[in-house]
C-alpha cells in the first residue's frame, strides 16, 4: 500500500525449525519474500536440524510480510533466520521494531534463550508463543519455568500454520504493548 504513512514494525524470532516462516505466511496479506531454500550436504554439522529432521528447506535471509491495518498504517512482519550463523544479523533487525514474538517448539526449547536474551538486551518488548507440534512437550506453566518469563510476559498457545491463530499472536502483543504504554503514561 502506497499511501500508508506510518509503517509498524513487528519481528517473529526463535530458533532452526520453530515455525517463524510458517507464521509470516500464514497471516501476511501479501505473499511474503520466499527466502526458504532446499537443505544441502554443505549445512550437515553447521545447522542443527535435531528434533526437525524432516525439515528439507531453511530460511537463508529474512521473512517479509505485511498486514494492512488501515488506510495510513501497515504493519510490516520480519521472521529472522534461526540458525545460530545468522544470529549476528538480529541485532539490526531489532532496531525500530516495536515488538517481539518469539515463537517456542517445546521439543526443543533450549533454542529460545538465545532470542529472549537478545530482546531482553535490546529492551525489546515480546511475547512468547508455543508452536504445538506434534509430541509437544511441557504445558504453558512449565515452559514460563524453563525459559524464566516473568508474570508480566504472554505467553500462549499458538498454530502458526493458521492464520485466525497467528493473528491472535499478533493481536496478544499489541495488548501487551499498549499495556506497557498505558503503564508509562503519567497519571493526570
Amino acid at each position: 500500500m502506497s499511501t500508508a504513512a506510518d509503517g509498524l514494525k513487528i519481528v517473529i524470532v526463535g530458533g532452526f525449525g520453530v515455525g517463524k516462516t510458517t507464521m509470516v505466511r500464514s497471516v501476511s496479506e501479501i505473499r511474503p519474500l520466499n527466502t526458504e531454500e532446499t537443505m544441502t550436504q554443505a549445512g550437515l554439522g553447521i545447522d542443527n536440524n535435531l528434533g526437525v529432521a524432516d525439515k528439507t528447506t531453511t530460511t537463508v535471509a529474512f521473512d517479509f510480510g505485511r498486514i494492512t491495518l488501515n488506510e495510513q498504517m501497515v504493519l510490516y512482519l520480519f521472521g529472522a533466520p534461526g540458525q545460530e550463523r545468522f544470529w549476528f544479523l538480529w541485532d539490526r533487525l531489532f532496531a525500530g521494531a516495536l515488538g517481539a514474538v518469539v515463537l517456542v517448539d517445546t521439543r526443543r526449547v533450549e533454542d529460545s534463550w538465545y532470542a529472549i536474551d537478545r530482546l531482553e538486551h535490546h529492551g525489546t518488548p515480546f511475547i512468547v508463543a508455543r508452536n504445538n507440534f506434534p509430541g509437544s512437550t511441557h504445558g504453558l506453566e512449565e515452559l514460563r519455568e524453563a525459559l524464566t518469563l516473568s508474570d508480566d510476559v504472554p505467553l500462549i498457545d499458538c498454530d502458526a500454520r493458521e492464520r485466525e491463530s497467528s493473528k491472535q499472536v499478533l493481536i496478544t502483543l499489541v495488548n501487551h504493548l499498549y499495556t506497557l504504554s498505558a503503564a508509562r503514561e503519567p497519571v493526570p
